[in-house]
Parts: C-alpha cells; structure tokens; sequence
C-alpha cells in the first residue's frame, strides 16, 4: 500500500512540475512572439502600445510615413485607435479634397457619437483606404498595416515635418499621453502594463462613467 501511495504521488509530481513548465513555455514563447512583431514593425512597445519607429507622429495621434516623394500614407496610432475602440462607422475626405494639417480631417462614429482626429500633413487627398471603410474592425486591429486611411500628396514634406514629434522625443510623449490617460481614468490604471502588457481592445468600453466623445477629443485635440 505504502509502494503505491509513493507511486500515485511521484505521478501527480510529474504532472503538476510537466503542467507549470508548459505554462512558462507558452509564457516565453508569447513574449518572443510579441518582441518579433516588435522587431518586425521596427518599433517598441511605450506602456504596451506599439509605436513604430519608421513613421511620424503628429501629437493629435495620427501618423504618417512617406511612400515616395512627396506621397504620404497617413493614419491613426495604436493609442488613438484603442481609444476610438469598436467604432461603427469611419468617414473620410474624398480624393481630391485638400487637407490641412492640425485641421480635422477623420471622423469616427459609435453608438450614435461622433469623434474627429486632425490631419498629421497637408496636401491633396489620391487615395482613401476603402477596406477600413467597409470594415472599421481593421483600425483597431492592424493601425499601422490593413487600418491605414488616406494616401496624401504632400507639395512641401519639410513644412509637414517641423509640425510633428520629434522622433527623439516620441516614446516620452507617448509616455505622457498613458498617464494622463490614467489621470482622468484611474479605473484604466492596470488596463495596461509597464512590463509590457497590451491594451485592451477598447480601453473605455468597460467603463460606465467615461464620456468617449470627451476624453477622444482630447487625446485628438478636436475639443
């Protein structure tokens, strides 16, 4: 009887040390694969938002990068897009409409609500991404791929870029847009990690108090 309490037990030993180890390997594993699409987006995580390194950012939380002279794609970051969260509809200028930079340009519409972000360049509108219009999803999803909006034809690319973050400066205005997220959200204070958590999909969802339309426009500079 003795032999067989021993056995029973060196086997739930086996399991438990088996299942705990597995746990760690899927751990690590999801790690490695969140540093690779680091990697892959030449960008780092500030406060568990992804922020690539090979775009621009205006300080309204739109973004752009240049496809070729003077052909800008523009659209709206990580942390803008988590703030929208699952927005219904998303409305566009029309090709061939002219833009202006730090002027509103995009609206995004939810549970009968309105929000509008400003343009990061100024130029002519060629393109509207017609695969986020039909399918809102993709904003949160993929912001900086499939999300994208607009193609801009930008006649002076200088003028643009002494109006966005400087590049050097852009993890630590990344930074201070979490924290005073956190200031006028103290229920969003875990919602994400320092040590690298990820944002939930839609960070004011959960909270009944949070005037969506406010607290966007602010973080957009439309209010």
């Amino acid at each position: 009887m003795t032999v067989i309490l021993v056995i029973v037990c060196f086997l739930v030993f086996i399991v438990v040390d088996f299942s705990l180890n597995r746990r760690k390997a899927m751990q690590t594993v999801s790690g490695e694969a969140s540093r690779a699409a680091a990697s892959a987006w030449g960008a780092e995580y500030v406060d568990g938002f992804l922020v690539p390194r090979s775009v621009s950012y205006h300080s309204g939380h739109s973004w752009l990068v240049r496809e070729r002279k003077n052909l800008m794609r523009v659209g709206a970051d990580e942390f803008a897009a988590a703030l929208a969260g699952r927005v219904e509809k998303i409305e566009l200028p029309k090709v061939g409409q002219w833009i202006r930079q730090g002027q509103k340009a995009f609206t995004f519409i939810r549970d009968g609500q309105k929000t509008e972000m400003v343009s990061p360049t100024e130029g002519e509108v060629m393109e509207v991404n017609a695969e986020v219009l039909g399918n809102p999803a993709l904003l949160r999803q993929d912001p900086y791929g499939k999300g994208w909006l607009l193609s801009v034809h930008v006649p002076d690319e200088e003028s643009t870029g002494r109006n966005l973050v400087p590049q050097k400066l852009v993890g630590e205005w990344m930074r201070e847009a979490v924290e005073r997220l956190y200031a006028m959200q103290p229920s969003l204070a875990g919602a994400v990690a320092a040590d690298g958590g990820r944002p939930a999909e839609d960070l004011l969802a959960t909270l009944p108090g949070a005037d969506w339309k406010d607290v966007t426009g602010k973080f957009f500079l439309t209010n």
